[in-house]
């Protein structure tokens, strides 16, 4: 009788990796070494940058941060008044800048979505009109066109006693001063409806995923383009309402020569981030357009062949592929956008460059230590914009297997 056995097998396990091989504690040493000389050369600038100033009879250090500003500042949502510490100044300059860049930044990317969407738009005019300004745009200085927007459009506006009332009730008025919005004033109670607000916004997300996952799982749809409006509308609207609805509102009325009350955003201020807007919006549009290319026309059509209609298929299937192409310039435009918000300072507008760079330093001296907290600044920004756009492209890149 023939007997069988049966071997076992043993896994066998990857050979370990070695650690500190002659190549791996070369490199070490390499950078360990570029390191200590970068660090050197740090220290030797400073050290040189230090003594000139001693030299001079020029004082350094962030001293002058507890020192207080004699000057007014034109527009700010940060508390300040003269007299305030210049640590106060640097923070409304970089509230300032930051309030301005987010603006631009979020308008500049819906109308760059559009532009792009347009320029491959089969209907003729919609592109051709798509490309001239693409085109403009493009190839205009973004100073010339902030100047253009300040002292073409907004300057030119009437006073505020001739103002234009948009929507006749005092909700948005224009003039020349700027343009006033209602303010919102919270009373007792609010809180109720704030904490509302918060629960219907995780309701909704939770919702949203689920229905995704329903979708992908079973093919159903559910109607969240209904579902969610009610949720986000209806259930804070209804605790506003039974809480006794708890927020008034200031309307600006005009007192002398100008408007007061509620909120205003000057010229200067709506001149750069509608021109920052258009202008960015251009670059965006022209790398969504080469996203959406790089799709293959297959996917278009094959849905189309499915009967799914062409804004479906280009909000479902073209757009989430094209993302991977887009985010990438992406970075770089609204880095960009964020730098370019220094253009403020030729229109006046109290952005970082205007109070710390220009006038903070014009008072008070101390360039080496003013200048390197605005670079810090700007290159904080720009490497935080960078990280988080770098990891959202990550999780929409195929995974390989």
């Amino acid at each position: 009788m023939a007997t069988t056995s049966h071997s076992r097998t043993v896994p066998v396990k990857p050979p370990r990796k070695e650690r500190f091989t002659a190549a791996g504690i070369k490199s070490i040493f390499y950078q360990c070494a570029v390191v200590g000389v970068v660090a050197l050369m740090g220290w030797y600038l400073y050290d040189n940058v230090s003594r000139n100033l001693q030299n001079l009879g020029l004082a350094s250090g962030f001293g002058f941060l507890d020192i207080e500003a004699p000057f007014d500042i034109s527009w700010s949502v940060v508390p300040y008044e003269p007299g305030d510490s210049y640590a106060r100044v640097y923070a409304i300059g970089i509230t300032n800048t930051l309030i301005v860049a987010a603006m631009a930044i979020a308008a500049s990317t819906g109308l760059g979505f559009l532009i792009g969407i347009a320029r491959l738009s089969r209907n003729w005019l919609i592109s051709r009109l798509a490309s001239v300004y693409v085109e403009v745009v493009r190839n205009t200085p973004a100073l010339i066109q902030v100047l253009f927007w300040f002292l073409a459009v907004f300057s030119i506006l009437p006073r505020p006693k001739d103002g234009v009332d948009v929507a006749g009730l005092g909700i948005l008025q224009v003039n020349n001063r700027g343009i006033y919005f209602p303010r919102a004033l919270p009373q007792d109670g609010f809180n109720v409806t704030l904490l509302a607000i918060a629960i219907a916004v995780v309701a909704a997300i939770v919702l949203g995923i689920w229905a995704r996952r329903r979708r992908i799982l079973t093919g159903q749809r559910f109607p969240v383009a209904l579902v969610m409006p009610a949720i986000l509308v209806l259930f804070p609207a209804t605790v506003f309402v039974l809480t006794g609805a708890p927020l008034n509102w200031e309307i600006p009325v005009l007192k002398g020569f100008n408007l007061t009350g509620g909120i205003s955003f000057p010229p200067a201020m709506c001149a750069v981030v509608l021109s920052l807007s258009i202008y960015h919006a251009a670059y965006i549009g022209e790398a969504v357009r080469a996203g959406i290319m790089s799709v293959s026309p297959g996917q278009g059509e094959a849905a189309f062949s499915l009967g799914i209609k062409s804004s479906w298929s280009m909000r479902m299937i073209v757009l989430p592929q094209a993302l991977r192409a887009i985010v990438p310039q992406l970075i770089s435009n609204w880095m960009n956008a964020v730098k370019n918000t220094s253009l403020a300072v030729a229109i006046g507008f109290p952005d970082l460059v205007a109070l710390f760079l220009q006038t903070s330093l014009n008072q008070v001296g101390y360039a080496v230590e003013i200048v390197a907290m605005v670079m810090i600044f700007y290159c904080s920004v720009s490497i935080t914009i960078s990280l988080l756009l770098n990891y959202y492209n990550k999780r929409v890149q195929l995974k390989e297997r």
